[in-house]
This record gives C-alpha cells, sequence and structure tokens, in this order.
C-alpha cells in the first residue's frame, strides 16, 4: 500500500522538476520584462540538439562530468542566441502591445522548428544516460531510476539556488526593482536595457542547460519544442504569472495529481493535469501566488 503511495508520488515529483527546470527562463524572462516568450520551447530544443551533436561528436559516451560540461555548453549556445534574439526582437516589442509579442515569439517558434530541420534534419535521435546515471534504487518495491533521482535533486537544487538569489543578493534585489517599477530604477540610476539584456541571456541560457540536462530522458525530433509547453504556461498561469516559487509550487501539486490521476485511471493519461489546473484557476484565478513578481 505504501508502494501504491509512494511511487506515484516519485513519477510526480519527477515530471514536476521536468517541467519546472523547462518552464525557470520562461519564468524569469516574463516576469522582469512581461513577454510571454512562446519560442521558448525551441531553444530548449536547440539546446537539446546541440548537446547532442557534442555528445555524437565526443563518441556517444559520456561520463557524468562531461554531460554536465556539455549541458553547460548548451547553455551557452542558447545564451548567446538570445542576445541576438533580445536585440532583434524582444527590445523593439517593449514598445508595443503585449499582443504584439504572442504573434512575434510563436513566428520565432515556427523559425527555430525550421532551423532544427535544415541543421539537424528530421529523423529521431536518442543518446544514453551517462553510467553514474543508469542505474536504479530500489526501497522496498519502489523502482527509482538513479537519472530520475539526478533531475529532482537538480530541480529543488534550482530552484534554491534561485530564491536564494532572489531574496538574499543585491542581483535579486535589483531583479525585484526592475520587474515592479522599471521606470523609477532607470531614475536612480539602473541602465535598464542592459539590464533586460541580462535576463534575455539568463533566460535562453536556463532553457539550454535545461535541454542538455533533459536530453538522456528525450527522444529528439522537430516536434521536442511542444514537449513541455503546455506543462509550463500551466505552472507559469497557476503558479502567478512570472513568479518563481509559485510555478515551483504549482508545478509540483499539477504533476503530482496527474501521476495520481494518471495511475487511477490509466486509460486517460495526462487529463489529470488539466483538470487540476483547471480547478486551480477556478478556485484561484490570480494564481497560487498573486501580485508578486519573480
Amino acid at each position: 500500500m505504501v508502494d501504491y503511495v509512494l511511487s506515484p508520488l516519485f513519477n510526480g515529483l519527477f515530471m514536476a522538476m521536468v517541467v519546472f527546470l523547462f518552464t525557470t527562463g520562461l519564468t524569469l524572462i516574463f516576469g522582469i520584462l512581461r513577454v510571454l516568450n512562446f519560442a521558448h520551447g525551441g531553444f530548449f530544443m536547440i539546446g537539446a540538439y546541440v548537446a547532442f551533436s557534442v555528445v555524437r561528436l565526443v563518441g556517444g559516451e559520456t561520463s557524468m562530468l562531461a554531460y554536465l560540461a556539455i549541458s553547460t555548453v548548451a547553455g551557452i549556445v542558447v545564451g548567446l542566441l538570445g542576445l541576438v534574439v533580445e536585440r532583434i526582437i524582444f527590445r523593439p516589442l517593449q514598445k508595443v502591445d503585449e499582443a504584439y509579442s504572442l504573434i512575434a515569439t510563436y513566428a520565432l517558434l515556427l523559425i527555430t522548428e525550421g532551423a532544427v530541420k535544415a541543421v539537424w534534419g528530421v529523423s529521431f535521435h536518442s543518446v544514453a544516460t551517462p553510467d553514474l546515471l543508469g542505474g536504479a534504487v530500489f526501497a522496498g518495491d519502489l523502482f527509482m531510476p538513479t537519472y530520475a533521482i539526478f533531475i529532482i535533486l537538480v530541480g529543488f537544487a534550482s530552484y534554491a539556488l534561485l530564491e536564494w538569489v532572489l531574496q538574499h543578493t543585491d542581483t535579486g534585489k535589483l531583479m525585484k526593482s526592475v520587474a515592479s517599477d522599471p521606470w523609477m530604477a532607470g531614475m536612480l540610476g539602473v541602465n535598464v536595457p542592459r539590464f533586460y539584456t541580462f535576463i534575455v541571456v539568463l533566460g535562453f541560457f536556463l532553457a539550454g542547460i535545461a535541454g542538455g540536462l533533459l536530453l538522456p530522458n528525450q527522444t529528439l525530433s522537430p516536434n521536442l519544442a511542444s514537449t513541455f509547453v503546455i506543462q509550463a504556461f500551466g505552472a507559469l498561469v497557476v503558479g502567478g504569472m512570472g513568479n518563481i516559487r509559485g510555478t515551483f509550487l504549482a508545478a509540483i501539486m499539477l504533476c503530482v495529481i496527474d501521476s495520481f490521476g494518471s495511475l487511477l485511471f490509466s486509460e486517460v493519461p495526462g487529463l489529470f493535469f488539466y483538470i487540476a489546473m483547471t480547478a486551480a484557476l477556478l478556485l484561484r484565478p490570480q494564481g497560487l501566488i498573486a501580485g508578486a513578481r519573480l
């Protein structure tokens, strides 16, 4: 009976941390720039493909250290792409209605999918899990893949680091001040355009490194961009638009409920994510943590 509860709980936590890692950059950019980046999944996909290319370049087998280094390289490459996107697309979008940002970033998503098809083709690819993460841990009848445990730990560590930066560092205080009142921040001497550039690059870096870290869990194809988009936006909206803590809590709540629901009603997997999301928005439309950016 205990395993019957712990197994879906573990699976739900794993999926929640996958969604959270996917969503952190999206939440950060929206929380400060108020740009809802529909292309976020496309750059997550590019990060995964960059990591795949590096893995193939080094021979296909990777150690744990190489896996982390390759994920970081993917993050850096996507971060540099973010610098270009910020100059060409995001900066002009700050001067127009938000509806235009939705159109522009959706068009950018289509461009990323086309670019992936042109560079890497339409074939399916996959990579092996690093040796250190290829095993499993057994607790009674509970089966816990080592890779899933690693992703859960990375997700919690990422949240703890982001929360610490936001609450206890000057950079975090600056993020909050620019998010709440960019005009006043500019009057106090903050170079707001340069800070916006930094946030976009950081958000894209997080998307790229998430693509690298989650690569062993994915089958690569040009459709990868849309794999976690609905869950990501669900966590973003239910958590309270642009709030890291809310996104983290919402991801856990929605994915754990969905995991238990899929266990009880296996013929409709994934349905309970939408049921939980709908119920959360009906009961608390302002989000779990309302009114506070980041």
